[in-house]
């Protein structure tokens, strides 16, 4: 498998810089308000679980748009917070035309897999997005061939590779459910935008002095004489 090297001209310029910068802090905005929802349901007591995800339900619909906004203890949300900072940066840094698209599919996406076919209990918690942006970067990267996002996928597999253990079947309060179809949703839609988001390679003389052999050996009809030996095109000469 070819790997290709983005332009550094491209990574380190102050465009680069700025997008990096944008997508953190978009991603720390919203790690932010799900912090704000935690601590204000502690604090007030508004028992917010109530509004999480129960599937087949009417009033469990509502978990489709809070179910990554809710955590039960401060365990469950530190747990999170650290993945969801490094996967939401990644994917909002290295892929911003596909993320605009495939974020909300995996938020909203993974919620309603769950809400049609999970076990009849409350699920809440953003491990659902999590485990849907961390199968986008690090089966994007490995599509897209490039150094950089490799480099990414690598850094996630060391980090979060156990993970995987999540989406498997468990009759413990973890809800693997959101895991597998967070997992699922982003492996798909890594595949479906694979060629978006390629970064400039990078070029080496080599490859431009064989560019330019090739195009001395190439026929072309324009530069030839009448007069002058053809080529065979098929048939007689």
């Amino acid at each position: 498998m070819q790997v290709h090297i983005p332009d550094p001209n491209y990574t380190s310029s102050p465009r680069a810089k700025r997008n990096f910068m944008m997508a953190l802090r978009i991603n720390v905005g919203f790690i932010l308000l799900i912090w704000g929802i935690f601590l204000l349901d502690r604090v007030v007591g508004l028992e917010l679980y109530r509004f999480g995800l129960l599937p087949q339900t009417r009033t469990g619909l509502a978990g489709l748009i809070m179910t990554p906004l809710l955590h039960a203890s401060w365990q469950h949300l530190l747990s999170n917070t650290v993945p969801l900072l490094v996967a939401g940066t990644a994917m909002l840094y290295l892929y911003p035309n596909s993320a605009v698209r495939a974020v909300p599919v995996i938020y909203f996406g993974s919620s309603l897999v769950v809400w049609v076919f999970g076990r009849p209990d409350l699920h809440i918690g953003a491990s659902g997005l999590i485990y849907g942006l961390l199968a986008y970067v690090f089966v994007g990267g490995i599509l897209r061939r490039d150094m950089r996002s490799i480099g990414v996928s690598l850094l996630i597999w060391f980090l979060y590779g156990s993970m995987l253990s999540g989406i498997l079947p468990s009759s413990g309060p973890v809800s693997w459910e959101l895991h597998l179809a967070g997992f699922i949703l982003g492996v798909v839609l890594a595949i479906m935008y694979r060629h978006w988001d390629r970064p400039p390679r990078k070029r080496y003389t080599w490859e431009d002095e064989e560019d330019d052999s090739d195009s001395r050996h190439r026929y072309h009809p324009e530069s030839m004489e009448d007069g002058q030996d053809k080529p065979w095109i098929g048939g007689d000469r």
